[in-house]
């Protein structure tokens, strides 16, 4: 990728330079005596030569009372330069103590060791220890740890097992952003585990009083994940005590520290009445995820912070497995494909694309991406495909064997299933190296009895490359009947030079079903009729490709409405009754079938036909739709709606999550027939949140004044519900009045800019409202860069992260363009973190 544009080029750090420290940390001893404004931490690294140079040590916002080496104090003044210490000369053994004092209650980067709302806690990943203590910040410096934690507080918490009141021994070699401390007042449910070693492990979910009644199905995930994670992986827990811990404050979903994760409080606290579908769905698959994290990135971690992805895109492919085995796998396969689309594909195609490995960066937090974290976990999924079940798991396992306890690369991994599968995967390896999405085209032809298939791939330039090799990309398909009969069952085709075919010989002209599964992320030209993709949308087997050929029917009628005013087909919308009313089919596929591509994936695709897209249009467009779709299916409406009705009491289980799904898909649809009548009745019987805020989205769209308010006196004493409440009003507020409605809700005394989840609440929906946002005049990018501006000030990675609204200028017009262009510059201007310019930067170069 491009270099980004850092504040010094000294600044960028590139993967080319990567060096082994010439100092070993082997064992930390902390001890901290907590204070808000005054906490000391004394440091004790047990550290051992390991090559030539002198020993340099991290540290930001210190204050340095003491170092010393076996006893002995050195002039620490002259070792420190601005955020690093050298120190020249070391014993080949020798012990360095260091004692600092740091302020938590002033830390609203939420980096560090910070407090929330009276608590303390912790967040080290990416480079955060480095505001704890002066150390080798850096992943490939693992070291056991014992804590020992001062406070008169009733619960003290740190990695490890527990040696006693407020200390703690952790016997696992771990990098220091795997580091966690949390102190408060806290309230655990507990339960217990035994694992397939016979280890009795104690579990706890720690939380505030009085949100203890929450914290349920998150225990249950836990235990499930563990369970699973032994069956599927052969994968045990390896300490006496498992801790999960929920903070309102805190920039990340959770955190993976070895034995104690911190989780963002939305994605442990749950119950009927306070969370929706989507919410339970979160809780499942993030505990999940922290929790797999114990072999995938905290036994096994990454040797630098280019591979990340190693971590991260191969605990995402486990979590992924989890929920497909735990709910209904088409619908999670195509909720991943959704999600990689809107988020992944968004990036590669913009100035912030960039390899699942990156080259360099300027501040490893911004590559915290759809492309390291989603697209990491195609890339192994695909590896599976390619090497085949029993060899992907006999790699893993000797993966798991030879690098217990390291600090590895992709190199590492991948030279695994090598070895289990007899495969070159040095051609496979360009999916870590090369950015882009892969377009790949697909050409039919029948004679005579044989039925032909071209291939074709390309690889389109991104920032820093310009020239792509071909890729091997599996491609799995299968053939049908012009009558929906299966010809062909799925086989896969490897494509590896920029074009192949294949030859099969078939009675009749087959109608392809092409990358069933999703089986590579790329972006697929089939060159397919209508005719073909309602035989795909009603027979084909494979649920994936059934739903993207209806969904590239919506496309399809949706842009060319959007280009050129075309009027929807009846074939079209009778496809789409069709789906709708097929009872035999999964509610919940029917609910992602009924949901129309986004304004956002529309906006892609226009701008691909070669027009201009215009955000006012394409969101007319969508309604337009929505209406013409809620007529065709007319009086089936309240029929079908009757039908998702779903037993009580509420459960988030997958048959009755789908079941509430397409009944607000339907509602929606319903609303735009009769404003909002039926979303007053459904909100007034609603006795669950999905249903609750479902309506309540509804007629917040039909313009229905006084929902705002009553929900708000519903709710106000809840801190995540009302992030809810916020974060709808300007999802869902027309575009003409969505910056009004932001600019509103920041000026109420319950908007606390500081708190994460209440600054995505408004500034973050409202870079998601596309043509709120995308207003002519520009005032939503004036209004979005000016809160950056000020959250730049305090918490760098957050408005780093939400600065990438503005990464698809070149999809608008020139007016808008220079608009985008200007609130950049000012961010160019502004930024004082090296976050936000690296981010500007990359965008401004574009």
């Amino acid at each position: 990728m491009r270099d980004a544009a850092p504040a010094s080029p000294s600044e960028t750090v590139y993967l080319k330079d990567y060096a082994p420290p010439p100092v070993a940390v082997r064992h930390v001893a902390l001890r901290f005596r907590l204070d808000p404004e005054a906490t000391r931490v004394v440091a004790r690294l047990d550290c051992e030569r390991t090559g030539d140079g002198p020993m340099v040590l991290d540290g930001e916002g210190l204050k340095t009372l003491r170092v010393e080496i076996d006893g002995a104090a050195l002039p620490f003044a002259d070792l420190i330069d601005g955020h690093r210490m050298t120190i020249p000369e070391t014993p080949d053994r020798f012990v360095l103590e260091t004692e600092v004092e740091i302020a938590p209650v002033r830390n609203k980067a939420l980096s560090g060791l910070y407090m929330s709302n009276g608590m303390y806690c912790t967040q080290c990943e990416a480079e955060g220890f480095r505001r704890i203590t002066w150390m080798l910040d850096r992943p490939d410096v693992m070291a056991t740890y014992d804590v020992e934690i001062e406070a008169d507080l009733p619960v003290r918490l740190s990695n490890g097992d527990e040696a006693g009141p407020g200390r703690w021994h952790d016997p696992w070699p771990k990098p220091t952003y795997l580091f966690a401390l949390v102190a408060g007042n806290l309230v655990a449910t507990s339960d217990r585990f035994t694992t397939m070693e016979g280890r009795d492990v104690a579990l706890n979910v720690w939380v505030r009083p009085g949100d203890e009644g929450r914290t349920g199905f998150a225990m249950d995930a836990l235990k499930r994940s563990m369970l699973w994670d032994e069956r599927v992986w052969g994968r045990a827990y390896d300490l006496s005590v498992f801790n999960v811990v929920a903070v309102d404050d805190f920039n990340m979903g959770a955190m993976e520290n070895k034995g104690l994760n911190v989780f963002n409080a939305s994605y442990v606290l749950a119950s009927p009445e306070t969370a929706t579908d989507t919410d339970y769905a979160f809780v499942e698959r993030i505990v999940a995820h922290e929790y797999f994290h114990n072999w995938t990135g905290n036994r096994i971690t990454c040797r630098d912070w280019f591979q990340l992805c190693l971590k991260e895109g191969l605990t995402v492919y486990r979590d992924q497995q989890f929920m497909a085995d735990t709910r209904s796998a088409p619908v999670q396969r195509i909720g991943e494909v959704l999600t990689l689309r809107a988020r992944q594909f968004r990036e590669d195609a913009g100035p912030l694309a960039h390899p699942v490995r990156p080259e360099s960066f300027v501040e490893i937090n911004n590559f915290y991406t759809a492309t390291v974290y989603e697209k990491g976990a195609e890339v192994i999924r695909m590896l599976r495909v390619l090497v085949g079940d029993a060899a992907f798991e006999r790699g893993a396992q000797l993966y798991f064997e030879r690098h217990d306890g390291e600090a590895c690369t992709i190199e590492d991994w991948l030279a695994c299933f090598e070895e289990a599968s007899g495969r070159d995967l040095a051609q496979f390896a360009l999916w870590y190296s090369q950015a882009g999405t892969p377009r790949v085209t697909v050409r039919e032809s029948f004679a005579d009895g044989t039925y032909r298939l071209e291939f074709g791939q390309a690889v389109p330039p991104t920032p820093g490359q310009t020239e792509k090799r071909p890729m091997v990309i599996p491609l799995a398909f299968g053939l049908l009947s012009e009558d929906g009969r299966e010809i062909a069952p799925t086989q896969v085709f490897e494509l590896t030079e920029a074009t192949g075919s294949l030859e099969i010989a078939v009675a009749e002209r087959p109608v392809p079903s092409m990358l069933r599964g999703f089986s590579a992320p790329v972006i697929l030209d089939a060159g397919q009729s209508d005719a073909d993709r309602l035989v795909l949308l009603a027979h084909d087997t494979d649920p994936f490709a059934r739903w993207e050929a209806g969904r590239a029917l919506s496309k399809d009628r949706l842009v060319r409405h959007a280009a050129e005013g075309r009027a929807f087909d009846a074939g079209w919308l009778d496809a789409m009754h069709r789906v709708a009313t097929d009872a035999e089919a999964d509610p919940a596929f029917r609910a992602l079938a009924l949901s129309l591509p986004s304004e956002d994936d529309l906006a892609q695709a226009v701008h691909e036909a070669g027009v201009v897209p215009d955000p006012d249009r394409i969101r007319a467009t969508r309604e337009a739709a929505q209406r013409a779709l809620a007529e065709r299916l007319g009086d089936d409406l309240d029929a079908l709606r009757a039908a998702c009705r779903v037993k009580v009491p509420y459960s988030p289980d997958a048959a009755d999550a789908g079941r509430r799904s397409l009944a607000g898909v339907l509602l929606r649809l319903r609303t735009r027939l009769d404003g909002g009548e039926a979303a007053r009745v459904a909100y007034a019987e609603a006795d669950n949140m999905t249903d609750r805020m479902a309506a309540f989205a509804c007629l917040l769209e039909a313009g229905d004044p006084s929902v705002a308010a009553a929900f708000e006196a519903d709710w106000r004493h809840d801190r995540l519900v009302m992030d809810k409440w916020f974060s709808a009003q300007v999802s869902h507020a027309a575009p003409d009045v969505a910056v009004a409605v932001a600019e509103t809700l920041i000026r109420r005394p319950d908007f606390d800019p500081s708190n994460p989840n209440r600054f995505r609440a408004v500034i973050g929906a409202l870079a998601g409202n596309m043509a709120g946002f995308h207003r002519a005049d520009g005032s939503g990018y004036r209004f979005v860069a000016e809160r950056l501006v000020e959250m730049d000030a305090t918490n760098p990675q957050m408005a780093a992260r939400l600065s990438s609204a503005f990464s698809t200028r070149a999809l608008w017009d020139a007016d808008r363009q220079a608009m985008m262009r200007d609130a950049l510059e000012q961010l160019a201007r502004e930024a004082g973190s090296r976050d936000l310019r690296e981010m500007v930067g990359r965008m401004l170069a574009d």
